[in-house]
């Protein structure tokens, strides 16, 4: 299983969460009703799942450092 592929998916899903919920914030003031705490909670969510894949990728990054750092 490649860790940074995983993780590229999964910082493009959460970028997605988030436009989704941003557009969702947008339309506020407008003619329909919006779900401005479920579009905050997503935002949040989405926040958050996008800072926990960035950290697979420096973690697979300090990995990989490190076997250099050994073949060395």
């Amino acid at each position: 299983m490649d860790p940074i592929a995983t993780a590229r998916y999964g910082l493009m899903a959460a970028t997605q969460r988030f436009e989704t919920a941003a557009v969702e914030v947008s339309r506020m003031g407008g003619d329909e009703p919006v779900d401005v705490e479920g579009a905050m909670v997503d935002l949040i969510q989405a926040k958050t799942a996008f800072s926990a894949n960035l950290s697979v990728i420096r973690f697979s990054q300090d990995m990989w450092d490190s076997l250099l750092d050994i073949q060395r």
